[in-house]
């Protein structure tokens, strides 16, 4: 991997990554929107941020249910792809999260734990009040991360992934609070290395974050369909707040 000190705009942007993953369950991640825009009793054509959109499926689908999609990600290639799904509702834009957009929505989605990547500590809290100032008066931040505890207590240290004849080697370790996924793997006769380092963020860690923000914690969930959490059960730790 090139030394980089913010690994994730090299592998964000890297074909291999969307490899990877591409057997992520969108099902699921469907049934999240529909309960959690259900469950906040959004405005009919609301307008949603998605922060850190990827190549936008959830934005798209989303837009789907009839509401404004702004779909921000810092990953160029991302958005360059995501743009030829753009209509009149439904924008995507290269932004970085820890600054504020350029307008309020009725709701700001950050999914699919796409938070604490950033070396820079001050950046976790300057993203959080970011997304509060992209709040209107009655408008909701939603925070979907892993449940650290649960995915520390269930670490796979190592497996092979293969998937479009790429062997795809992953180490798991956690090292200074923060998870850390090693990937290994060789195409077409080169080799190539990337690391995810994702800091390993308990409740009270957001809850002093979002206490130095000023930012008002409503709701924790542990799952996509919003059950209640459990620190040790849940997989997941999904945070509503304004």
């Amino acid at each position: 991997m090139e030394n980089t000190s913010q690994w994730f705009t090299s592998w964000f942007d890297s074909p291999y990554y969307h490899i990877l993953y591409k057997d992520r369950d969108y099902s699921e991640a469907q049934l999240f929107m529909d309960t959690l825009t259900n469950y906040l009793n959004l405005p009919e054509q609301g307008e949603i941020l998605d922060l850190a959109c990827g190549k936008g499926r959830h934005a798209i689908y989303l837009n789907s249910l009839g509401f404004d999609v702004t779909g921000a990600d810092l990953s160029e290639n991302s958005i360059v792809h995501a743009k030829q799904f753009e209509n009149d509702t439904l924008h995507f834009k290269v932004h970085d999260m820890c600054k504020p957009f350029d307008k309020q929505f009725d709701a700001v989605f950050n999914l699919f734990t796409s938070f604490g990547y950033f070396e820079n500590e001050v950046d976790n809290l300057r993203t959080i009040k970011a997304i509060q100032a992209d709040l209107n008066e009655t408008g909701f931040g939603v925070i979907d991360f892993m449940n650290s505890d649960f995915v520390i207590d269930n670490l796979v240290p190592e497996e092979l992934k293969t998937v479009d004849g790429i062997d795809f080697h992953l180490k798991r370790s956690v090292e200074d609070g923060y998870i850390i996924k090693d990937i290994e793997f060789e195409d077409a006769g080169e080799n190539y290395k990337f690391q995810e380092r994702v800091r390993a963020f308990t409740l009270s860690d957001f809850e002093a974050l979002f206490e130095q923000a000023g930012v008002y914690l409503l709701d924790i969930f542990g799952d996509y369909k919003l059950h209640k959490f459990h620190k040790t059960a849940s997989e997941r730790l999904i945070m509503i707040f304004k």
